[in-house]
């Protein structure tokens, strides 16, 4: 029986150029993993490919996978993600699997795989380090947390858009406050995952892939994720306490 590897965080975080990174400088350890495809109601985004990074279906069909069997339905920001349980436990049978995505199912993904006693490492990137969610809840600070970070992801998902589309709708613009709104929210799961790891260079940043090899945080996030991956130290990644953000 293979592990299970849950790598999660808000959106726009980072999660796609880390997986990325890795299958380029680490190809002996990316090759380890197969990724478990979830079902998404939402539409692909530019790049994106149907059963590659999502099975794209409307959601009058993700709400019919509710009547199979197997199939656990989620909902994520107003669309529904859905996956295949049997499909999992294939894949698990046979290899490690990764799943990249959403804090919130990546925790029941965990739920689901624990009481089966499957081996899962899980890992969450986060825009914020513990050291800096500890200074700014320190006594003075005048703003919130959640107002920081929503501002934050809103500027990160604000400039990934841009990127793919150059001129935004107005439908463009209320997905990107609904999923910087959740930010902290996800945020909030973070201590239920096995390690977090730090990152500021989310998928709206240049540090993954403008240059030979990722600088910046990127730099630091993409070794520490091979290292937990091969079981070894990662000094980069952290453990967070459950009230550390409350």
């Amino acid at each position: 029986m293979g592990r299970l590897v849950v790598l999660s965080g808000p959106s726009c975080v980072g999660k796609g150029p880390l997986r990325a990174a890795l299958a380029r400088f680490y190809p002996q350890v990316a090759g380890r993993l197969a990724k478990i495809v979830l079902y998404d109601s939402r539409s692909a985004r530019p790049g994106e490919a149907d059963g590659v990074d999502y099975h794209f279906r409307s959601r009058e069909y993700i709400e019919g996978l509710r009547k199979r069997e197997g199939f656990t339905i989620f909902e994520v920001r107003g669309d529904l993600q859905a996956l295949d349980g049997r499909e999992l436990e294939s894949k698990l049978a046979a290899s490690d699997v990764i799943f990249e995505g959403n804090p919130f199912i990546g925790s029941g993904l965990l739920d689901f795989v624990r009481e089966r006693g499957t081996s899962v490492l899980s890992v969450f990137l986060s825009p914020l380090s513990r050291e800096e969610v500890l200074e700014f809840k320190a006594a003075g600070r005048t703003a919130s947390l959640s107002a920081l970070l929503t501002d934050m992801m809103r500027r990160k998902l604000l400039r990934r858009t841009a990127r793919h589309k150059g001129i935004l709708s107005l439908k463009d613009l209320e997905n990107i406050e609904i999923r910087a709104a959740g930010a902290y929210v996800e945020l909030q799961q973070a201590w239920r995952f096995d390690y977090v790891i730090p990152n500021h260079d989310g998928e709206d940043s240049d540090n993954w892939d403008a240059f030979y090899y990722p600088v910046g945080d990127a730099r630091k996030a993409l070794p520490a994720f091979a290292a937990l991956l091969e079981g070894k130290p990662a000094p980069h990644a952290e453990k967070w306490e459950p009230d550390l953000v409350p």
